[in-house]
């Protein structure tokens, strides 16, 4: 395995740790044990296997929310399948909310307990054994701060579930079915330590690619911070992250390619390892499937009209989109070459170019659209008008490879700019707030904010973030830690731009809801409940009262 891009062989570990049959006579654990932690190249083959918990948290996997990815919660992303299926029609039911949001319900879709908790136990054995092995004081270090980052990022993630969390570390003597839950105080100290820790113990290079780095730790405490409102601690690791040398990509659309200069840390995938992912099959136009043999069809969920009016023009400020706000159609073209680099490089629309082939999201066209609930499934068209782009492969073919191996940037500098503007607006440092938001928008050439302060300073850090974070697995978490939820995601429909080609060539573009009910986000939702079963074994904890 090259250090530069890691690919993860978990065999090779089991292999290392098992034995034949025919040889197991006498207890080998322990033994084994001794052999890992003997030597850094088996200790390293074993934090290794922490790594795949990475991108489990992005948009390539289902860890945020088995129905599919969180944006098709809220008002960005629309599933259009009706058939009740992960990544069909479920995301849908959350987001309608009511009487189906029961605590088991949400604890299956959505609640990570069991098998957070499972790889922290994980963790712990490792740093346990690893403070009691003899390696080498530099291996020592590294792998300390390797197992202390994946510790802080397991409970960061509970935390945002949760509000507190019990807290086990490496002593595994405190290991207690029965055992109460920390104060949500004290949760996040400890998460904030660990990733201290990992930031003062990681080496610091500006590489995305191999082992991780003091710079990844960083990262992650500036996005975690967000959550429990520690604006200094947020600055602080900020500050860390902008001090190492990472810049931004001149271009949008690079800084979610392999190795670029903004990628903090990427997770490599490898179609010759086998490590893949399935994401361009669920999200990749309709027309890979007819046209290139994609087997999943794609379209599973496709952008909103709601999100499509977020981004602004070139010029700056917000399109007038009032003439396509009719039922009764318009042939009149949208504003789509109007618009900002990263609509162009984050959406899929009528007449863009793909794989050297015309988007058709109309009516009978290559890609094709699909009807709400009139359409029982979307077979790879859309249901909005549009297709996803950014994320979505677009040297991938799939007559040659079903699965994918798109990188997963985990973390990049534009979140650790907006994270640094956001800290900066809790403490009433407009200026730097302004200036830190205006690098990620004069990237784009779009023009600065100036003058900004209170809630339209507020408002345009939204922005900023729904716009160069969209899809990223963010903003749902965003809404939610911001309190905007239960009022901006209830009592709204999502909408889509239906296409017909008429016999001129030209289009006509009608204004329909891609919803039979509206969206409903209670506030029960704010925290997830426990599962029944950690109740059951645990006499020291009982069920949050949002969920009794």
């Amino acid at each position: 395995m090259k250090a530069k891009y890691l690919v993860l062989f978990i065999t090779a570990f089991v292999g290392l740790t098992s034995c034949n049959d025919f040889l197991d006579i006498d207890p080998t654990d322990k033994a084994t044990e001794k052999i890992v932690w003997s030597r850094a190249e088996y200790a390293r083959m074993a934090v290794n296997d922490f790594y795949e918990g990475i991108p489990r948290l992005g948009s390539y996997n289902n860890y945020q929310c088995l129905a599919g990815m969180t944006e098709g919660l809220t008002d960005e992303f629309k599933y259009g399948n009706m058939n009740y299926n992960a990544e069909n029609y479920i995301p849908n039911e959350i987001s309608y909310g009511g009487m189906v949001l029961t605590a088991s319900y949400v604890d299956v879709y959505m609640g990570v307990w069991e098998s957070t908790y499972e790889y922290i136990r994980r963790v712990n054995e490792a740093l346990s054994r690893l403070n009691a092995s003899s390696l080498d004081s530099v291996t020592t270090k590294q792998l300390s701060g390797e197992l202390h980052f994946f510790r802080g990022m397991y409970y960061f993630e509970l935390l945002k579930r949760y509000h507190q969390a019990i807290l086990y570390t490496e002593d595994l003597s405190q290991i207690n079915t029965n055992k109460a839950m920390s104060s949500e105080e004290d949760c996040w100290t400890f998460v904030y330590n660990d990733l201290k820790y990992a930031g003062e113990h990681l080496s610091v290079s500006n590489s995305p690619t191999g082992r991780l780095t003091s710079g990844v730790a960083y990262a992650l405490m500036s996005r975690a911070m967000l959550y429990c409102q520690n604006w200094n601690a947020v600055k602080e690791a900020c500050e860390k992250v902008i001090a190492m040398g990472y810049t931004l990509t001149a271009n949008y659309a690079d800084a979610f390619t392999s190795g670029n200069s903004e990628a903090i840390f990427q997770y490599s995938y490898s179609v010759a390892g086998n490590v893949t992912h399935n994401f361009d099959g669920y999200y990749a136009p309709g027309g890979d499937h007819t046209l290139a043999g994609n087997t999943m069809y794609g379209g599973f969920a496709t952008p909103t009209q709601e999100m499509i009016e977020e981004y602004e023009l070139k010029t700056g400020g917000k399109a007038d989109w009032s003439t396509w706000h009719t039922t009764d159609g318009t042939t009149q073209e949208p504003p789509y070459d109007q618009l900002e680099p990263r609509f162009h490089a984050t959406i899929l629309y009528n007449k863009s170019i793909w794989k050297e082939r015309t988007i058709e999201p109309y009516i009978g066209g290559a890609d094709g659209w699909c009807t709400w609930q009139v359409d029982p499934q979307t077979e790879g068209r859309t249901t909005t008008g549009y297709y996803l782009r950014k994320l979505v492969d677009e040297k991938h073919y799939f007559a040659t490879q079903q699965s994918s191996s798109q990188p997963w940037i985990a973390f990049r500098l534009g979140e650790v700019y907006l994270n640094y503007a956001e800290a900066c607006f809790r403490l009433n440092d407009n200026t730097n707030a302004m200036k830190y938001i205006n690098l990620v928008r004069t990237r784009v050439g779009l023009p600065e904010i100036k003058g900004q302060s209170g809630e339209q300073l507020f408002q345009s850090l939204r922005h900023e973030r729904k716009v160069e974070l969209a899809f990223e697995g963010l903003y749902y978490w965003d809404m939610r830690r911001w309190g905007l939820s239960t009022s901006e995601l209830t009592g709204i429909r999502r909408h889509g731009l239906k296409i017909i080609k008429n016999d001129d060539g030209t289009f006509t573009y009608s204004y329909v809801e891609v919803d039979n009910q509206n969206l409903d986000y209670p506030a029960k939702m704010n925290r997830f409940p426990i599962p029944l079963k950690e109740i059951e074994n645990n006499r020291e904890i009982e069920q949050f009262a949002e969920w009794k």
